[in-house]
């Protein structure tokens, strides 16, 4: 293929790619519908017109945006060597114009709820379910062993060959330019590298389900019975795809060891060992938004109460503890560290809570201090 064209193609895909994201991301698809733009309202409003207005101007524009960048990012596929540099810049322009005009629909659907009087002779309030305290949803062990597993091979694999690794090995590892192989002296820590990931990403997940399973529930408050039952099946879900995936990622750092280990360098090969585990997290990804949805909404209904009686509360207007158009929580006086966010499915956290602050403190002093030894003994 022409380097030209395979350029142009790189970028424009990068823009494409970017472009739909983030077209898709005001869509009840990706954020709970009674939060559109990071704005709460109450559950009738959540289709109001004015919010589906701001929905089409949001994308009309982002993708009028994304077009006029196409010119320039063309342009810069023609005049430099790399392939990915034009499209990534056009991304990221287009994400700041993202950001701008969230922001915009944010602060219009703010005056819109306000001068329409949304929450007016509404009955605000919230819920909580004991039993998650009680009995609490389990963690998922059977799900976390493969990714246990595949840690426990690659020590176990790279013992028996470390004694005949050669001086020094390839690392492969993903540049503008493509896939390239420095070589580094063999020593434990360049050997065992790929499995040191494996074992602090599978730490990482495995602590990440621990604090999500001890997250305050955000349950709906004219059904609480039901919202309970659906909030346990999407806690379920939403761990057992984390757990999925540390183990998708751990399978292609064994690879990628197994490569490192033996010399392999085939282009092809690196390709499979990385393009496999990545496409089946984007399997699981498209799983947990097309078939879970924020907060478990698209879960099947089975666990509907039909003799529930509807208790006519909508949730509380919070909008005051929101900042940056609905993407940052900041609320000391709640205890919770993690919470359900306005933008996208999870959780995130209260930047506002003790715990988290005095934890982030000791994180960053630990960094700082590690780095200025490193470099005072270099």
């Amino acid at each position: 293929m022409n380097a030209l064209l395979h350029h142009a193609l790189v970028d424009l895909g990068i823009l494409v790619s970017v472009c739909a994201g983030l077209a898709l991301a005001p869509s009840p698809l990706v954020n709970p519908p009674q939060v559109p733009f990071g704005v709460r309202v109450p559950p009738h409003r959540a289709g109001a017109p004015e919010v589906t207005a701001q929905r089409r101007h949001y994308r009309v524009r982002l993708l009028s945006v994304g077009v006029a960048t196409a010119g320039p990012v063309l342009l810069a596929s023609a005049g430099l060597d790399r392939p990915g540099v034009g499209g990534l810049g056009g991304a990221l322009l287009v994400t700041v114009a993202a950001i701008v005009l969230w922001s915009r629909a944010h602060r219009a659907l703010v005056d819109v709820k306000e001068r329409g009087g949304w929450y007016r002779q509404t009955r605000q309030g919230a819920v909580a379910d004991t039993s998650l305290r009680t009995d609490p949803v389990r963690f998922p062990w059977p799900w976390a062993l493969p990714a246990v597993v595949t840690v426990v091979v690659s020590v176990l694999a790279g013992v028996a060959v470390y004694p005949d690794l050669s001086a020094e090995l390839t690392l492969p590892y993903l540049s503008a330019d493509g896939t390239v192989h420095p070589r580094y002296t063999t020593t434990p820590w360049t050997a065992f590298a790929f499995v040191i990931a494996q074992a602090l990403l599978t730490a990482a997940v495995a602590g990440t389900v621990a604090a999500v399973l001890r997250a305050r529930a955000d349950l709906d408050v004219s059904r609480p019975k039901t919202g309970a039952a659906l909030y346990r099946r999407y806690l379920t879900s939403l761990c057992r795809s984390l757990l999925a995936t540390a183990a998708l990622m751990d399978m292609m750092l064994l690879g990628l060891s197994a490569m490192a280990w033996s010399e392999i360098r085939s282009q092809p090969l690196t390709a499979l060992v990385i393009g496999l585990p990545c496409l089946a997290t984007l399997a699981i990804a498209a799983h947990l938004l097309l078939r879970v949805g924020p907060g478990g909404r698209r879960l099947p209904a089975a666990v509907i109460d039909p003799a529930e009686a509807d208790t006519g509360l909508v949730p509380r207007d919070d909008d005051r503890f929101w900042y940056g158009a609905g993407a940052l929580y900041i609320n000391a006086d709640d205890p919770a560290v993690l919470v359900t966010p306005r933008i996208g499915i999870g959780w995130t956290v209260n930047l506002g809570n003790p715990r988290f602050l005095a934890l982030t403190s000791v994180l960053v002093a630990l960094a700082v201090a590690t780095l200025t030894v490193t470099t005072i003994t270099a």
